[in-house]
């Protein structure tokens, strides 16, 4: 071969930064689909998506992350209208998206994010899009690789949410009898008073009762008790709204969800998240509220929602987040995404971005380190990245 040959055929060859070029690929798209809960509004979530997105950004290689938040929906009547108008609409956002990159079906990953009821309408979203497919060896579409729920009720809500309400209307109805007594007279003494032992008397149901009538009989008494003794109390009346607020939004969440307080349906759901996640790679968290012991009024910890038995394959699957300055589980559930009103929203953070960090890697084929692991220095570098924009 003469020298002229073997330089064209050297140059010929694929040189490094080609074959770099060639392998080269697009960022991937990751989609965070944020879900209100009842009553909730576009506005729920705060700042907490544009924090997480950037969090998200700078610990994901090769990713362009898009937070969406689903418009606001009506929070009553049947959940399963609420899965299929969110369905469509995850849909066409997809396929949008997905065509707009030039890239073909399962380009873009999905992260759903509920708070509450939302999260129940993510889960059931979720177990439709696998159960419609032909068959399970069909790849999951749209591809979702997480489903990330904020202080859902998967059990149901704890009693004691409702009951600590209704506590509320009876020391007030209490304290009103007082203050009425010594400001306006014995009138007004008398008419909180009444309004006192309504509430009381209540409190004692009739055992024929339903467990749902158990609750809102004692509310509806405590309600009417709580407006006639602040009546009477003058200054103590404007208080009420706090506490009607309290209880109604209690009752109401329960009348939302009145036909899913089925145990065995409510454990198939879970379950059937676990399963998902077991099968498809579909990662399934649940973020529950917690608020520490209070002494001597609240001996042990108190959560909004029923936690998973102890045992059950269920536990590993929630994730405690705790809050320190919340005056009551309500208002712990209700101000998850606010710094002001959750002393542990930055660890909240924190916790969404190592599941969708961890989401993201696995469905790459990347298997996230055990603590165990002989590589447990790679995974703890991921997390000292994230640790690091706690203060974003």
């Amino acid at each position: 071969m003469t020298s002229t040959a073997a330089r064209t055929a050297h140059n010929n060859l694929p040189r490094p930064q080609d074959a770099l070029a060639l392998t080269k690929s697009e960022p991937e798209i990751l989609l965070v689909v944020y879900i209100h809960g009842f009553k909730g509004t576009d506005t729920t979530f705060g700042d907490f998506p544009q924090r997480l997105e950037h969090i998200l950004s700078e610990t994901i290689p090769h990713v362009v992350v898009e937070s969406l938040i689903f418009p606001a929906y009506e929070t009553k009547g049947e959940l399963d209208k609420a899965v299929v108008r969110f369905a469509d609409w995850l849909t066409t956002l997809t396929v949008e998206r997905e065509v707009a990159s030039g890239g073909g079906a399962g380009r873009a990953k999905i992260v759903l994010c509920g708070h509450s009821m939302g999260g129940l309408l993510a889960a059931d979203t979720l177990r439709e899009f696998a159960n419609s497919r032909p068959d399970k060896g069909c790849p999951l579409w749209p591809k979702i690789v997480a489903c990330i729920a904020y202080d859902t009720p998967y059990y149901g809500l704890h009693p004691f949410v409702v009951k600590n309400s209704v506590t509320k209307y009876a020391e007030y109805a209490n304290a009103a009898t007082t203050v009425g007594s010594a400001i306006l007279g014995s009138f007004a003494g008398f008419g909180a008073k009444k309004a006192a032992q309504a509430s009381t008397s209540a409190a004692a149901p009739p055992a024929a009762q339903t467990g749902w009538g158990r609750w809102t009989g004692p509310a509806a008494y405590a309600v009417g008790g709580a407006i006639l003794a602040g009546a009477a109390a003058g200054g103590a009346y404007y208080k009420k709204d706090d506490l009607t607020q309290g209880l109604s939004w209690a009752t109401d969440h329960l009348k939302y969800v009145g036909n899913l307080w089925d145990e065995a349906a409510m454990s198939q759901r879970v379950e059937a998240l676990i399963d998902i996640e077991k099968e498809d790679g579909v990662i399934f968290r649940t973020l529950f509220t917690i608020l520490p012991p209070k002494p001597p009024e609240f001996l042990t910890s108190r959560t909004f929602v029923v936690l998973p038995k102890y045992g059950s394959r269920a536990k590993e699957h929630f994730l405690p987040a705790s809050n320190g300055i919340a005056a009551d589980e309500i208002n712990a559930h209700t101000g998850i995404f606010s710094g002001s009103t959750n002393d542990g929203y930055y660890q909240l953070g924190l916790a969404s971005a190592r599941i969708i960090r961890d989401a993201v890697m696995s469905s790459r084929g990347i298997v996230p380190q055990s603590p165990k692991s002989p590589r447990r220095k790679s995974s703890t570098k991921g997390k000292a990245e994230i640790e690091k924009l706690v203060d974003i």
